[in-house]
C-alpha cells in the first residue's frame, strides 16, 4: 500500500485515479505528475516500485500544496475575509451562500435543514 502525503492510496486502482484521493490533486494535476515522471497511464498502484512511489512523493512535496497545508491556507483565507468584515466574510460568518446565489427558496446546503415558522392558519370557506 502506497502512502503519499498522509493518504493511503487504494492498491487496486490506476495511479492516475488513486492520486486524486489526495486533497489538492485533481485530474489535471494527477495527469501532469504521471507525464513528468513518464509513468504509463494504465499502471496500477500495486505495480509501483518503491523508487516510483518515492519519486511521486518527492514531486508532490516539492511542487504541490496538498492536504493539511492546503486546508490551512483555505481556512486562513476565509478567516481573513471574516476579520476584514467584507461582504464575503459576512456571508461566511452567517453561514449563507457567498457567491451570489438566491436564498429565498434554495441554499439548503449552506443554511441547514429548514426551520419552519408558524404562519397563518388555512381557513375553510
Amino acid at each position: 500500500m502506497a502512502r503519499i502525503a498522509g493518504v493511503n492510496l487504494p492498491t487496486n486502482k490506476r495511479v492516475i485515479i488513486a492520486l486524486q484521493y489526495i486533497h489538492g490533486i485533481g485530474p489535471k494535476n494527477a495527469k501532469d505528475i504521471m507525464t513528468k515522471l513518464s509513468l504509463p497511464v494504465e499502471r496500477r498502484v500495486s505495480q509501483l516500485t518503491d523508487a516510483e512511489v518515492l519519486q511521486i512523493r518527492e514531486m508532490i512535496d516539492r511542487d504541490y500544496m496538498v492536504e493539511g497545508d492546503l486546508r490551512r491556507d483555505v481556512a486562513m483565507n476565509i478567516k481573513r475575509l471574516m476579520d476584514l468584515g467584507c461582504y464575503r466574510g459576512l456571508r461566511h460568518r452567517k453561514g449563507l451562500p457567498v457567491r451570489g446565489q438566491r436564498t429565498h427558496t434554495n441554499a439548503r446546503t449552506r443554511k441547514g435543514p429548514a426551520k419552519t415558522i408558524a404562519g397563518k392558519k388555512k381557513t375553510t370557506a
